[in-house]
């Protein structure tokens, strides 16, 4: 390359560079300081409730409810409290007809008054309203497109330790088609990064699908009632949390997987990023820089590749190594396996879906959650 061209050179390689040091790191994290929250179930196991807020959800509930039926936990240790928000279809009389087989279980309704009862987003409106009737020690959270593991509850009770307010599980998509199968390893790519993150003591997220809060944090933090106004509730709840001095941890274990359905089209998978990416932007600085580094990558292989393409290859076939070999080593944690198949093509994917969120967010139009719309 050109001399006139050092600075450009500079910048590029310096892009590149970062991110093969971030993924490295990740791999040496992952591999050799891994920390497993798990420690041993005590003797006498708390009460704990487990809230799920529902909007239009009767095609999903019935797996969620199933995986319900199958957890293994004492019965008279274990609260259901279910919200139907404001749905249209059938989702309150499924909800109702499996509380009534059980006498821990307890439908609640929300509408009139209660619809708009805390300054928050829909969702977060309606798990206010269940916690306030949760008697546990442990809320455990999670949505209706979900099927939670059987050792979910004990798993997420025996991980929290003294100073713990939140411990997030993992979550991986169900994929049925192409787009799922990426999303999937979307899903392991954010959940990866954030394990590492967390287990060096950074602050994360909350997972609002797969997430376990102490009553005591909860409270002291004034939850999802006296959190800010967002589309990620869970990002917020965790910082209040956090910042009440209590750690955000996360567990990925297999007990603490759960699966959750993928979005069928790109018009909802825009619309979910959009909203994940108002989420982001409120994080600290040095997340928003290190993030950034994987878009910059790619305008700096551009450059690369249009002065030596066999270069430009190399580079491009060891972030893809790197980045392989960290999703493995950590979904392998859970006895999940990814294909290297799918591995190889990803970042196609992720160019098409990271450059249609930048321009769907700035693009003037309402983001669709939960059967409504937010500006």
């Amino acid at each position: 390359m050109g001399n006139s061209n050092a600075l450009i050179d500079g910048l590029a390689f310096f892009a590149i560079g970062v991110l093969f040091l971030q993924y490295v790191v990740l791999i040496i994290r992952a591999k050799f300081f891994w920390k497993d929250n798990s420690n041993a179930l005590p003797k006498n196991l708390p009460l704990v409730s487990v809230l799920v807020t529902s909007r239009n959800e009767e095609v999903n509930l019935p797996k969620l409810l199933s995986s319900f039926d199958a957890l293994d936990y004492p019965i008279e240790k274990l609260e259901f409290l279910l919200a139907d928000d404001g749905s249209i279809d059938l989702t309150f009389s499924i909800l109702q007809k499996w509380a009534d087989s059980e006498v821990n279980r307890k439908v609640l309704k929300i509408e009139g008054e209660l619809i708009q009862k805390y300054p928050v987003n829909g969702k977060a409106n309606a798990l206010a309203i269940l916690a306030e009737e949760a008697k546990g020690e442990f809320f455990f959270f999670t949505d209706a497109d979900c099927m939670v593991n059987p050792e979910w509850i004990r798993e997420g009770v025996q991980s929290f330790g003294e100073k713990t307010g939140i411990i997030n599980g993992v979550t991986e998509v169900d994929s049925k088609s192409l787009l799922g199968i990426f999303q999937r390893i979307d899903w392991w790519n954010i959940l990866a990064i954030t394990k590492v993150i967390s287990d060096m003591g950074g602050h994360t997220t909350g997972l609002g699908n797969n997430m376990v809060i102490s009553r005591e944090a909860y409270f002291r933090s004034g939850g999802f009632a006296a959190s800010p106004f967002s589309l990620t509730e869970d990002l917020e709840i965790s910082k209040c949390i956090k910042k009440d001095g209590f750690e955000v941890r996360q567990q990925v274990s297999k007990g603490m997987l759960l699966k959750t359905k993928e979005e069928q089209s790109w018009r909802a998978l825009m619309s979910q990023r959009k909203r994940w990416l108002q989420g982001v932007l409120t994080l600290p600085w040095i997340w928003i820089i290190s993030l950034s580094f994987y878009l910059f990558f790619f305008i700096a292989l551009f450059y690369v590749s249009l002065e030596n393409w066999r270069l430009g290859l190399g580079i491009w076939i060891v972030k893809i190594v790197l980045q392989s070999v960290f999703w493995m080593l950590v979904s392998g944690k859970v006895g999940s396996r990814i294909s290297v198949f799918w591995l190889l093509l990803y970042d196609f994917y992720y160019l098409l879906s990271s450059s249609l969120t930048i321009l769907y967010y700035f693009w003037p139009s309402k983001i669709t959650w939960k059967s409504r719309q937010y500006p």
